[in-house]
C-alpha cells in the first residue's frame, strides 16, 4: 500500500490494546477489535498511542500488538505506529522495529521526562524522519510529555517535508486553528494531515478545515465517527452536530469512576475497556497497573451510557 499524507484522513482510531488476566496482550481480542474498527468503515489505525497503552507495554508487548494490529488489518487500511520514547535515539529504534514490522507511517512526540528546550524539538522531528522510510507524524500531547508543539515548528517542518502531518491532542483550539490556517497558507494541502484528537468538539475541527480526527472513543462507537465525518463532507453540519452530541453524550463514560478514587486515565482507558468488554469486542477490560479496574457501580455507569447511545 503506497501512503502519503493524504492517505491520513477520515476516522483513524487509536486502537485500544486488550489484556488477558495476567497482563498479556489479547491478540485475540485485538484481532476482532481490528475487524470491529474495519467493519465500522475507519480510514485507518494508529496502533501503540496512549490508548494502546503503549508508555506501560515492554517492547515485546509493543512488538505484538504491531503484528497483530497490521497483520488483522492486512493491507484494507493503513496502520501509524506510535514511536513514543523518552529521547531521540530510542524513538529512532522504535520507529525502525514498526516501520520493518509494515507500518504505513510513524507518529513520535517530543521528547520526554528530561526536560527540553523549543530549539531542541526541530532537530529531534528531523533526526527521526531521516531515519525512516514512512511519513512521520507529530503527536501533540502535552498532557502527557509536558511540552507544547508551537503550529509555527509543525508548519518550519511540514514545509521542509519532514513531516507529514500532526495528531494534535493539546486541547488548545486557537493554536490548532492557527495550525490549519498555515497548513492551509503550504500550497500542497496533500502534504500534511491535520487530525484532531479531541472526540467531543469533532464537527467543529472539521468546519475549520481538519482533515480527519484520531478518537479513543471511536474504539467504542467508529461508525458514529465515520457517520459523522461523512455529514460533514456532504456539508450536512445540522446532521454532524447531531452526531457529535450523541458521541459526546457518549464520552461521559469517561467519567464513570469514583471522583478522587483514581487518575483520569483510568476514567479514560478503563472507561474504553469496559465498554468494549460489555459489548463483546474484547474479553476483559484489564488495564495495565498501577491503573485499576472499574468497580460494579462504575461498570454499571458505562453500561448506562452505552444504552443512552443505542449501542446495548
Amino acid at each position: 500500500m503506497s501512503t502519503t499524507a493524504s492517505s491520513f484522513t477520515g476516522v483513524i482510531p487509536p486502537v485500544v490494546t486488550p489484556l488477558t488476566e495476567q497482563g498479556a496482550v489479547d491478540t485475540a481480542s485485538l484481532e476482532r477489535l481490528v475487524g470491529h474498527l474495519i467493519e465500522g468503515g475507519v480510514s485507518g489505525l494508529f496502533a501503540l498511542g496512549s490508548s494502546g497503552e503503549t508508555a506501560y507495554l515492554t517492547h515485546e508487548q509493543q512488538e505484538t500488538v504491531l503484528e497483530t494490529v497490521i497483520g488483522a488489518a492486512a493491507g484494507q487500511v493503513p496502520v501509524l505506529a506510535g514511536a513514543i520514547e523518552t529521547a531521540t535515539r530510542r524513538v529512532v529504534e522504535r520507529a525502525r522495529v514498526a516501520e520493518k514490522a509494515g507500518a504505513a507511517g510513524i507518529v513520535a512526540t517530543a521528547p520526554f521526562y528530561t526536560r527540553t528546550h523549543a530549539g531542541e524539538l526541530a532537530p529531534h522531528f528531523r533526526a527521526v524522519a531521516s531515519a525512516i522510510g514512512v511519513p512521520l507524524f507529530a503527536y501533540d500531547v502535552p498532557v502527557c510529555v509536558h511540552t507544547k508543539l508551537a503550529p509555527g515548528l509543525l508548519l518550519q517542518l511540514a514545509a521542509e517535508g519532514v513531516l507529514a502531518g500532526v495528531k494534535d491532542s493539546s486541547g488548545d483550539d486557537v493554536s490548532f486553528r492557527k495550525l490549519l490556517l498555515g497548513a492551509r497558507a503550504l500550497g500542497d494541502r496533500g502534504a500534511f494531515s491535520v487530525l484532531t484528537g479531541h472526540e467531543v468538539v469533532v464537527d467543529g475541527m472539521l468546519l475549520a478545515g481538519a482533515d480527519g480526527v484520531v478518537p479513543g472513543l471511536g474504539n467504542v462507537d467508529p461508525r458514529g465517527y465515520v457517520r459523522l465525518c461523512e455529514a460533514a463532507r456532504r456539508g450536512d453540519w445540522a446532521g454532524a452536530r447531531a452526531e457529535q452530541d450523541r458521541l459526546a453524550a457518549l464520552f461521559a463514560l469517561v467519567d464513570a469512576v469514583e471522583p478522587g478514587t483514581a487518575s483520569g486515565t483510568t476514567g479514560g482507558l478503563g472507561g474504553f475497556k469496559t465498554a468494549l468488554a460489555l459489548l463483546g469486542l474484547i474479553d476483559t477490560p484489564v488495564v495495565s497497573t498501577p491503573m485499576r479496574p472499574h468497580t460494579p457501580a462504575e461498570t454499571a455507569r458505562v453500561r448506562a451510557r452505552l444504552e443512552e447511545a443505542g449501542l446495548l
